[in-house]
């Protein structure tokens, strides 16, 4: 362990997280409406972004029902769960030199444990509901949550071997002389479908795919636990967004025009935007087609990856 950051640090970064992901809903708005050629938010505020503020005080001033058959305990822990998970996954980000929350030499490895902590949330929302749409759900999103974790798990492996750590810093000052997209192309791909699948975005989105399951996991929830669903699963698009820009675009590092944390977030604005481009752009597939493609595509494939790494390594 190297060491944590200030109070200032932390209060900062996770802050900025959740500031960012109640942003992005605006932002997600505003993008799909542009690409689909009709307007969008445009009416509460210059662009229609206050209306991401209306939508917070909406859910802030609603009823907090919990229903009367649901496990009141571990349906109220649920959301909390997972936004924790993801607030604390992001605090092991290293943004640029000398900004970031917490510097371990097993970031990466801590981050992937954070990732596994996250599939308890919609597992126990779906049980604490004792409904059958919820429970379907909480099933779907432990499965998919478990299954491309593997293969996100193998993919970041090839960066590992190449480096030789887990430290997320060292890996960027690695990469000083050339990103890791290049020679881990394979793994870059692997790693980007594994990640939207894990943070259930379209057109993975089978756990609360409204057609079949109303919402899933979170579908007897309201008021501030459904908003914290909301912005977890916001908070987790910045997570695995700012993870590739980390391990295979080089992190901080471009040209000297630009401060580092300028180009880390540049480079993480670019993800961000194709994440939601994914959404108005592919459409669903069936459960078992996502299963499938899992287990009988990406996982020979993070294999071979991780085989081809080992032979460039030794030879």
């Amino acid at each position: 362990m190297n060491g944590l950051g200030s109070a200032a640090d932390i209060g900062g970064i996770l802050g900025w997280g959740i500031v960012v992901a109640a942003l992005m809903i605006w932002v997600e708005r505003r993008l799909l409406a542009f690409w689909q050629e009709r307007l969008g938010p445009n009416r509460v505020g210059p662009f229609g972004i206050m209306q991401v503020m209306a939508d917070m005080l909406k859910l802030f001033f609603k009823d907090e029902w919990v229903p009367p058959f649901s496990d009141r305990t571990v349906f109220v822990l649920a959301p909390v769960i997972g936004m924790m998970a993801a607030l604390l996954g992001l605090s092991l980000i290293p943004f640029a030199p000398g900004v970031g929350v917490a510097d371990l030499n097993f970031s990466l490895l801590c981050l992937l444990g954070l990732a596994s902590l996250s599939v308890y949330s919609p597992l126990l929302a779906g049980y604490a509901s004792h409904s059958k749409y919820p429970l379907l759900g909480g099933l779907r999103a432990a499965a998919q949550s478990f299954s491309y974790e593997v293969f996100m798990g193998l993919a970041a492996m090839g960066v590992v071997m190449q480096t030789g750590t887990f430290d997320l810093r060292i890996i960027v000052e690695s990469q000083r002389e050339g990103w890791y997209i290049g020679p881990q192309m394979l793994g870059f791909v692997l790693f980007l479908i594994a990640a939207v699948a894990e943070t259930h975005r379209a057109p993975f989105d089978l756990p609360e795919a409204e057609q079949e399951l109303v919402a899933g996991f979170h579908t007897e929830y309201s008021g501030i636990k459904f908003g914290m669903f909301f912005v977890g699963e916001y908070i987790g698009i910045i997570l695995n967004s700012a993870l590739i820009v980390t391990l295979y675009l080089g992190g901080w590092w471009g040209p000297a025009f630009l401060p580092p944390l300028a180009w880390f977030l540049l480079k993480l604005a670019g993800f961000l935007a194709l994440y939601l481009l994914l959404r108005t752009a592919l459409p669903r597939p069936r459960y078992d087609q996502l299963m499938r493609f899992g287990w009988m595509v990406l996982l020979p494939l993070a294999l071979l990856n991780l085989i081809a790494t080992a032979a460039w390594e030794v030879f």
